[in-house]
């Protein structure tokens, strides 16, 4: 029996992640991984997703070159090495993660594990033992009873990454970050898209006025959208699928070669030894502190097998700071008001902190201000004017509350909102902090600025 300080059970990024910062702070650590190193994110998700948008990003250009005063004669798209570039590039990545394993002198394990009472691992049939074992697992595509997966006609993420046919009808339930940067993809590559969204509007979670900002411009660019809309059932039984909308008119059908389900997130919680072990699991997810202790000593849980938010800069972030907890270090739980989130679709969109309606609801005194990108001479010049920068602050102490964007390139512009809010920045200083001219991010301070009450440039 191999015996470690430390254990990770899956290797995305809160487990490597995880991993890395044990062998720092001088734990004998292993890895336990049933696929490929990196997870999801590298694999599947983050990464290989960013480089098919890259390339429909490329293509679109392509498309408008005569607007940036270009001619291009002759151009067409190759489905497959675009699929084939995604794959290279997530490759590539986890290839990074095997290295970075060997210099930072972690173990991997190869194989199913399955937690054991008394601190123990057993990986097909052989047995590890650490004095502390961190539980991250992940998730995968949701399943809803009435929009059973095939993996041919009805599809999650992992099957969309990597269809052999594009499809010519696409039909997308769900218009999450998932559901809409598949949307923007396959669009821009040329098939025709339909969203089917339950809630009211898309991206739902986000500022309203960002969601209607996403989808005027889906509908611009020739994407249908389908709010207050619920599949019932899909007919897989002829050539390609038909699926069965309730909308507030009633009911219709709506015919495509394929369905991708983007209905949300399972996590990887079964089969795992939980029961064995005794862990307390609640509405699919494992319950922790704030330093991501579970109820039995020596066992832990981060990323998204826990209640907060499934994105893998949250994993990462969880798993630093449980083994620093582990190593005896003085931490402060994590600010989870404070996660950036991001989307990746065409036009972008990156938020942290209270939507305008979350601020009412809690009954704070407010100032909002908004900065188009129609107005910035960098998003001019760029041919990337649709969209703006929101921001919501405290009307009595300043305090930064809350800032959704929505534009070319706003997931890189996000960051100078997390870092102000974290050190507590004041409207009043922001809008005192000289940004550089031409950019996108002065659009930043423009929308304080019009907070404020003092926007020069509109």
């Amino acid at each position: 029996m191999s015996k470690y300080d430390l254990i990770v059970l899956g290797s995305g990024p809160g487990g490597y992640v995880t991993a890395i910062r044990a062998s720092q702070l001088g734990l004998k650590t292993a890895v336990i991984e049933k696929e490929s190193l990196g997870g999801v994110c590298l694999n599947w998700g983050c990464i290989p997703t960013k480089a098919l948008l890259k390339s429909a990003q490329v293509f679109e250009y392509l498309k408008h070159a005569a607007d940036y005063g270009l001619k291009v004669k002759e151009y067409d798209k190759d489905f497959d090495a675009v699929v084939n570039r995604s794959r290279n590039v997530a490759e590539g990545m986890s290839k990074g993660v095997q290295f970075l394993m060997k210099k930072n002198k972690i173990d991997v394990i190869s194989g199913y594990g399955k937690l054991k009472p008394g601190k123990k691992v057993d990986v097909d049939g052989t047995e590890y033992t650490a004095d502390h074992i961190i539980i991250a697992t992940g998730a995968r595509s949701r399943e809803l009873p009435s929009l059973p997966q095939d993996g041919e006609k009805v599809i999650g993420y992992r099957q969309a990454m990597t269809l052999e046919k594009q499809p010519k009808k696409l039909i997308i339930v769900g218009s999450g970050a998932i559901g809409v940067e598949f949307a923007y993809f396959y669009n821009a590559m040329g098939t025709e898209v339909t969203v089917v969204e339950y809630m009211p509007r898309i991206v739902p979670v986000e500022d309203e006025e960002v969601s209607k900002q996403l989808e005027r411009s889906f509908k611009k660019s020739g994407i249908k959208i389908m709010t207050s809309t619920e599949v019932t059932a899909v007919d897989t039984s002829g050539k390609g699928v038909k699926a069965t909308v309730k909308t507030k008119k009633g009911e219709e059908t709506l015919s495509a070669d394929i369905v991708l389900s983007a209905v949300g997130i399972k996590t990887n919680i079964e089969n795992i030894g939980l029961e064995d072990v005794g862990i307390v699991t609640d509405r699919d997810k494992i319950l922790v502190n704030d330093f991501y202790q579970t109820n039995i000593p020596g066992y832990y849980a981060i990323g998204d097998v826990t209640p907060g938010p499934a994105l893998a800069h949250v994993a990462s972030a969880e798993g630093i700071l449980c083994v620093e907890k582990i190593a005896g270090h003085h931490i402060e739980a994590l600010d989870y008001g404070n996660i950036p989130g991001c989307t990746y679709c065409s036009p972008e969109i990156a938020s942290v902190g209270l939507t305008e309606a979350q601020a009412k609801e809690q009954g704070l005194d407010i100032k909002v201000g908004k900065f188009p990108f129609s107005a910035s001479g960098k998003a001019s010049a760029g041919g990337n004017t649709e969209g703006f920068v929101k921001v919501i602050f405290d009307a009595k102490y300043g305090e930064w509350l809350g800032c959704h964007m929505v534009g070319a390139g706003v997931t890189d512009m996000i960051a100078e909102a997390v870092l102000g809010r974290k050190l507590e920045t004041t409207g009043h200083e922001v809008l005192k902090t000289v940004h550089p001219h031409p950019t996108m991010s002065e659009a930043v301070m423009e929308a304080v600025a019009d907070a404020y009450d003092e926007v020069i440039h509109i």
